[in-house]
């Protein structure tokens, strides 16, 4: 039987009348790029998957090229996006003046925690010391603290601590008053816990940790009770 694939004048004609199908053209074969010698090291014994951009070029010739290319475009990407995440890292002070440009226009895909506080509140001097290590946990997200009657005026004492949580410009979650905060009680991982509810930042937290001080917190009285029940009997 003839090849109906193959190169003749007969096959050619069959395929113009639509007796034959279209002839198959050969698909590419797919290049797979080797990844290079996992011996390729800097005089340091730094490998190669750690190198920056100069330390690559200078291996560029213990390299395949192709690999090379992709490889330094790649890194080139993650080096920009880790710079890009990590913009931040410290607790800033800011006006009302300041608002617009720090949080409405933050940019695209930053998240901002802004706190609202006064100076004379005790529990609001326990949040921006917990922000400030919260800070350069995750330098993606931008922290704010702003004084909360220069930003909101004759905002009320009563609203303090005042925390919002914005992305893009948009309001994505608050906490407003002491109860939000749980009083002079709130750890820092406490803390860290309500903010990742609000996708503010990427905790690697699994549970909250207030539930379980909560659990904690009933047991050990149960003990002390039944201690102090103990020594009533003893008497």
């Amino acid at each position: 039987m003839q090849d109906p694939n193959e190169d003749t004048e007969w096959n050619d004609i069959l395929r113009q009348k639509g007796i034959l199908p279209p002839k198959e053209e050969p698909k590419e074969e797919e290049v797979e790029i080797a990844p290079p010698d996992k011996n390729v090291v800097s005089p340091e014994g730094k490998p190669y998957q750690e190198m920056n951009m100069d330390e690559l070029d200078e291996f560029e010739d213990d390299l395949d090229e192709q690999f090379f290319l992709e490889y330094k475009r790649k890194r080139l990407l993650e080096m920009q996006e880790t710079v890009k995440r990590s913009q931040f890292g410290d607790l800033r002070e800011i006006s009302g003046q300041d608002y617009i440009q720090e949080v409405t226009k933050a940019g695209e895909g930053i998240n901002v925690v802004l706190h609202l506080y006064q100076a004379g509140i005790p529990l609001c001097k326990l949040i921006n010391n917990h922000l400030s290590t919260l800070a350069q946990k995750f330098p993606e997200t931008k922290f704010l603290k702003s004084i909360s009657t220069t930003t909101i005026p004759n905002y009320p004492d009563k609203n303090l601590p005042t925390i919002f949580v914005y992305n893009n410009g948009e309001l994505k979650g608050q906490l407003i008053g002491p109860f939000s905060f749980g009083g002079m009680k709130l750890t820092i991982d406490s803390l860290e816990w309500k903010l990742a509810q609000f996708k503010a930042i990427k905790s690697d937290l699994s549970e909250d940790p207030t539930a379980a001080n909560q659990i904690r917190d009933v047991m050990s009285d149960s003990l002390r009770n039944q201690n102090d029940d103990d020594d009533d009997g003893d008497d």
